[in-house]
């Protein structure tokens, strides 16, 4: 990357001159770094310094952007001086969970001096204050070395656009890493950082995890704050960790996690780091394959069904109680829509530029626009209903988790979407991936586990749902599915 301007922060990165169909495999790098536990345990032990994981991490991003084009921002110089500090902060004795950590943030989360694009093209001016989120993993000692790619505004599962080019997926550069916290995606798989923090608003977090062997959490609603918005996308979005471990993925949750003094849903804490030590317990799993109502005839693509069937298999395996069942989604997406398009239009019209924006972007502004209002309100007001009758699946008929698949196909090929109209887009992504997005509504948690590989080695995952609150339960049982899977040991050939 170069740098734009003199002070902490770099320029967008280079940008490719087109989105090719394939591209050839990225250059061989060292061995991915520690993970997120391994690194904090090596710096208090001294067996490592800040400055040395700071510098190796922008190293790898460096060599690894003209290939995967994970980054939008680094923060080189800033971050190396903040590593110096908690270096010396180490010496002095000080522990704190992260101190000296490197991480990455997704574009659409406030860095302060660093412009918060969320994957738009154009000139924004540098934030002049970290998010919440971003102001808690500070407080935790992690050291940000940079901003990753986004789509536009979060809404496909693709990380593709003229502003930065397109992101790819480490474990074959021809394909997506998904999105839309795609860059977080490929720099973790990859091992260019240990962890990092993306946003879901429709699968945001799990789908790039599914489709780059990661742990992906979305959170309940509120549990990491979206400060300085306090109601992102009208409350379909939140924040959450992507990690290549359970444990790695639970503290990063522990130190994300916090509300704003301002924030509309603030539920009482949890200790995620201790879920991921503890036994889950037998559970009762409902394993649904029928995703929600969507009109694209939607049905997992059959590696995918293989591969969720066998994790499935080997949940009962360890003691659980699996049995097929179906969640009564209702007609979620009518509540999905209003709600996600005047999200997108609430941020697409504070784009300075708008000119500038997909012409995808400016069609669901319009739509949000339209939907916005009375309908929006009606929306949300059915989440209630929502909450009653899909939680029957948890209070009536005692199921203590819901397994399904975290996608219905495979990571698509880079330039899949490209050329398609607003309507052709949707359709496409919706069939692909139909299984997230309903939890995002209900503000519940969610967990994408790894669940192995198609016969050409493209990542798929499945998601452990569970009802209001449940974080602890499910990341309990991903890191028991953890220890006998060890799907961390499977690393990509970048």
């Amino acid at each position: 990357m170069s740098s734009a301007e003199p002070t902490e922060q770099t320029g967008p990165a280079a940008r490719p001159s087109a989105v090719r169909d394939s591209a050839p495999a990225p250059a061989s790098t060292p061995a991915p770094m520690p993970g997120l536990a391994e690194s904090a345990r090596l710096l208090a032990g001294s067996a490592t310094t800040s400055t040395a994981l700071v510098a190796d991490a922008l190293a790898r991003i460096e060599a690894t952007q003209p290939t995967l084009n994970a980054f939008r921002h680094l923060r080189t110089e800033a971050a190396l001086a903040e590593a110096a500090e908690a270096d010396r902060r180490l010496a002095a004795g000080e522990r704190l969970p992260l101190l000296g950590v490197p991480i990455a943030v997704k574009d659409d989360t406030d860095v302060a001096g660093l412009p918060t694009h969320f994957g738009c093209d154009g000139e924004r001016a540098p934030a002049t204050a970290d998010s919440e989120a971003v102001s808690r993993l500070r407080a935790a000692g992690a050291v940000i070395v940079g901003k990753t790619n986004s789509c536009e505004l979060g809404q496909w599962p693709f990380t593709e656009g003229p502003a930065f080019g397109a992101t790819r997926n480490p474990w074959n550069t021809a394909h997506t890493p998904g999105g839309s916290s795609g860059g977080a995606a490929a720099a973790v798989a990859a091992g260019l950082v240990p962890a990092a923090l993306g946003s879901d608003g429709a699968g945001s977090v799990r789908i790039p995890a599914a489709w780059t062997h990661l742990v992906g959490i979305k959170p309940q609603r509120g549990r990491v704050s979206v400060h300085p918005h306090s109601d992102a996308f009208q409350g379909l979005t939140v924040n959450g960790p992507l990690a290549r471990t359970v444990a790695d993925a639970a503290l990063l949750l522990d130190a994300a996690a916090g509300a704003h003094p301002e924030d509309l849903h603030r539920p009482p804490a949890v200790r995620a780091a201790d879920a991921a030590r503890r036994d889950p317990g037998r559970l009762r799993i409902a394993l649904a394959w029928r995703p929600p109502l969507t009109l694209t005839r939607a049905e997992p693509d059959p590696e995918v069904r293989r591969a969720v069937a066998a994790l499935a298999e080997t949940l009962a395996r360890l003691g659980h109680h699996v049995e097929e069942a179906r969640p009564r989604y209702g007609l979620i997406g009518l509540a999905f829509v209003p709600r996600a398009t005047a999200g997108i239009a609430e941020f697409a019209a504070r784009h300075p530029e708008p000119a500038l924006l997909d012409p995808r972007t400016r069609s669901a502004l319009r739509t949000g626009t339209r939907l916005g209002g009375r309908v929006v309100r009606a929306a949300r007001a059915r989440e209630v209903r929502q909450h009653r009758r899909i939680g029957a699946l948890f209070d009536a008929s005692g199921y203590d988790v819901l397994l399904t698949p975290t996608t219905a196909a495979p990571p698509p090929r880079i330039g899949t979407y490209d050329r398609l109209s607003a309507w052709r887009t949707d359709v496409t992504m919706t069939a692909a991936c139909p299984y997230a997005w309903p939890w995002n509504v209900l503000g519940w948690p969610g967990v994408n586990v790894p669940a192995g590989f198609t016969r050409s080695g493209l990542p798929v995952g499945a998601q452990l749902l569970g009802p209001s609150r449940s974080e602890e339960r499910l990341i309990a049982l991903a890191a028991q599915l953890e220890d006998d899977q060890r799907w961390f040991e499977h690393r990509p050939p970048v």
